[in-house]
């Protein structure tokens, strides 16, 4: 029963956390986007005290239910390794094997180590929510946008508007490339021996594991009941069991209740068992001090840009905008500062899936490799939107509730490019960046003595950064006016 409750919450938690990321209508946030919010590393960055006591309290109990039930990667891995035992004659395929030590605690020194010198962007390759994050938004997200459109295209042939088409189109060809190569790479660590990632390379799991040792519930082997089948350890996904000892290695345990479920003798029971057990105590020997240096592996970074909607058809399409020399790229209003930003930020890639107006994309910059940046050629940053700050799990875009709020925040000051200008370059009349301005920072001002039509004028004191003036300006490749970004946001 206990295997069976486990199965019908993880796949609850793993449907409506994945659906986070493909739903674009904003709508599962309102009831589920607290289910972001309790993953460990976002509650870390977040200092959310609540939730990591929370989870630590819940280790300490229950033990590694987090990694079982809560984590999407870990549930991920479970469907894999199920699928791959449906082969004949492979259900029985595990078997004890010790802990990797130096892998282990390695990989966490090393992740700790990044993240204290700010290379999170590093670091969080390895982290399982955004791994799982950028999955859903690199790879699950555009079929999931293709199936959107087909049901819109069909609805809309019967006269239904139930469906809404929209635009599907790789945002980051880096952020897919580490997506594929960490999906293929977890796939056949799963196929092959289970629960491998969570318990050698992953530092959440890691981390639990120091609670999970001292759980008041676990699985318990009762000596005089044991036929020694061997059966709990050939079914142990997380390969903890040592049934010729009569041993489970509880940091690595993650409580699937997999061995209870198909002991045929009633030898293992979920009960309380209080203390360190003899068990344990080879996991607790000088030699855990003993960390070795990990070296880390970083994607090179290649920026390609998308393809962006063709005009009406019957219409010419305009050539593609090309990104601006910014010297400080933008980051979202809420995020406080670039450093702050930057800092909580774990590149799970949410806000990126659920920006309505295709500003935010993952970076190529190697600094900030696939954690979001700003930019305005597929859209701008309306007043009235807040999704980014209402989703963000870690405190990096904190909230802003109105648009009132968010029009007195300056996250950057638009800059004229004179000579890339339409009224220089062809001599006719435009405004179009003024006219689309929402605080009134652009005024047309004339070109001078005997000269035809007005070019735009910034004043950077009311300008806020949203990216109209430069994503509706007409030239092209780059556009005459665009948004240079504030390392630190300010309010006017």
């Amino acid at each position: 029963m206990l295997r069976k409750i486990r199965i019908v919450v993880a796949a609850l938690f793993f449907a409506l956390i994945t659906l986070l990321f493909l739903d674009f209508t904003g709508a599962l946030h309102l009831w589920f986007g607290w289910m972001a919010k309790i993953q460990l590393l976002p509650a870390v960055l977040a200092l959310n005290v609540a939730v990591m006591i929370g989870l630590v309290v819940l280790t300490l109990l229950f033990g590694r239910v987090y990694c079982s039930v809560i984590c999407p990667l870990g549930v991920f891995q479970d469907l894999v390794s199920w699928f791959s035992g449906r082969r004949k004659g492979k259900k029985n395929r595990f078997g004890y094997k010790k802990e990797i030590k130096w892998l282990r605690y390695g990989m966490l020194v090393l992740f700790i180590v990044l993240m204290i010198l700010g290379l999170n962007a590093v670091a969080l390759l390895i982290a399982p929510y955004s791994a799982w994050g950028r999955i859903a938004t690199s790879l699950l997200a555009p079929i999931y946008g293709w199936c959107n459109n087909l049901m819109a295209a069909i609805s809309a042939h019967f006269g239904s508007y139930a469906f809404y088409p929209t635009e599907v189109y790789l945002k980051s060809l880096p952020v897919l490339i580490v997506a594929a190569v960490t999906l293929i790479l977890i796939v056949i660590l799963a196929w092959r021996g289970g629960r491998t990632w969570c318990n050698t390379i992953c530092p959440v799991g890691t981390t639990l594991g120091l609670f999970s040792r001292f759980s008041l519930f676990r699985p318990v082997i009762d000596t005089d009941k044991c036929i020694n089948c061997t059966l709990c350890g050939k079914r142990c996904k997380a390969s903890c069991i040592d049934t010729k000892n009569h041993r489970i290695d509880y940091s690595r345990c993650v409580a699937c209740f997999d061995c209870i479920e198909n002991c045929n003798s009633g030898a293992i029971k979920y009960k309380i068992a209080c203390g360190k057990k003899k068990s344990d105590q080879a996991g607790h020997d000088a030699s855990r001090r003993a960390f070795l240096a990990g070296s880390a592996l970083v994607a090179g970074a290649v920026t390609v840009e998308a393809k962006k909607k063709q005009l009406a058809e019957g219409v010419a399409a305009l050539e593609d905008k090309k990104v601006p020399p910014r010297e400080v790229v933008p980051v979202p209003a809420g995020a406080i500062s670039r450093k702050n930003f930057y800092s909580h930020c774990t590149a799970c890639q949410l806000c990126v899936s659920e920006c309505p107006n295709d500003v935010l994309r993952p970076s190529a910059r190697l600094a900030t490799l696939m954690q979001p940046e700003m930019s305005f050629e597929n859209g701008f940053c309306h007043i009235d939107c807040n999704r980014c700050s209402s989703v963000c799990p870690t405190g990096a875009i904190r909230l802003v509730e109105t648009a009132a709020d968010k029009s007195a925040i300056q996250i950057g000051h638009a800059v004229v490019i004179p000579e890339n200008c339409v009224v220089n370059r062809d001599d006719v009349s435009c405004g179009n960046c003024a006219r689309h301005c929402p605080v009134g920072a652009i005024t047309m001002v004339p070109r001078g003595e005997g000269k035809r039509f007005s070019v735009p004028a910034v004043n950077p004191e009311q300008c806020i950064g949203c990216g109209a003036c430069e994503f509706h300006c007409p030239a092209r490749p780059v556009s005459a006016i665009y948004v240079e970004g504030h390392e630190v946001h300010k309010e006017r």
